[in-house]
């Protein structure tokens, strides 16, 4: 009986000091953190092809009577983009991509769809254009959506308040979502692109993901910032980071990290995410 007792004193000891099993569930998957990566590049892809047409639309003087603001940014539109079919009535311009024979690229993007620009105000102490898009493409997204912009002259930002369906023509996957974006130039200027800080969020036959955006750096013709960092919350209840660094001229790698594990991921121009090691 004394054996049996000390034995099985020593086994209580052993099994008390031992931690607990670790959690497997728990930690982050590569195929988990592919798939944020397709995401999060799904979603910059769609706000570089509003930010870049928002951009084409702020070519007018201020301080002036909004419908000389509209015919402004009709003259400058034509201008850019000879494809385009540009109506103007008051202070809505209504751009049809494609309608006319000539180019329809700017900044890196070849456009085809409907682009709707109302003047709300272009006095000097308030600057705002609403926009709204129908089937607005170019070629690897598309987008159905409305925003309203506005300027804050002396900080040199704009604010971006959107919503909009968005949609991969690769292979049709289709998402909502909104977005509360502050928006500024990069030490380039307009031709390298802006930096973004703010929230995006969108829905999926998943769930929702929910994206917070720290002073990323993304140029017009990059499907994800070249530096900056994201926080991803995900459906299945993950809080992800992203960094961002550039490798080459056509990618960029982008390091997913959640708990204890982190992934590198190769994204190129075209949107194409492959493992990065």
């Amino acid at each position: 009986m004394r054996n049996t007792i000390g034995s099985g004193l020593l086994l209580a000891i052993v099994l008390g000091g031992c931690p607990p099993p670790k959690d497997d569930t728990k930690r982050l998957t590569w195929a988990e953190a592919q798939e944020a990566v397709k995401e999060a590049a799904l979603a910059s892809q769609a706000e570089n092809l509003t930010s870049v047409t928002v951009e084409i639309s702020t070519s007018f003087t201020i301080g002036q009577a909004v419908e000389n603001a509209a015919a402004e940014v009709r003259a400058f539109i034509e201008s850019q983009l000879p494809c385009a079919e540009v109506g103007l009535d008051g202070a809505t311009l209504t751009v049809q991509y494609g309608a006319k024979a000539g180019s329809c690229t700017y900044r890196g993007h070849t456009f085809s769809g409907t682009h709707s620009i109302t003047i709300a105000s272009a006095g000097g102490g308030q600057l705002e254009v609403q926009h709204t898009w129908t089937g607005l493409s170019n070629g690897r997204v598309t987008l159905d959506g409305t925003a309203a912009v506005t300027w804050d002259l002396q900080a040199k930002t704009r604010r971006v308040v959107h919503t909009a369906d968005w949609k991969r023509v690769a292979d049709g996957y289709a998402v909502t979502g909104s977005g509360d974006r502050t928006q500024s130039l990069l030490e380039g200027g307009l031709a390298e692109g802006i930096q973004v800080d703010g929230a995006r969020s969108w829905e999926t036959p998943k769930g929702n993901w929910d994206l917070a955006i720290d002073g990323v750096q993304m140029r017009w013709v990059d499907p994800v910032p070249q530096a900056g960092s994201y926080t991803l919350a995900t459906p299945r209840g993950r809080n992800l980071s992203m960094s961002f660094e550039r490798l080459d001229e056509d990618t960029i790698t982008v390091t997913v990290s959640g708990g204890s594990n982190s992934f590198d991921f190769n994204v190129t121009k075209i949107g194409a995410v492959s493992s990065g090691g």
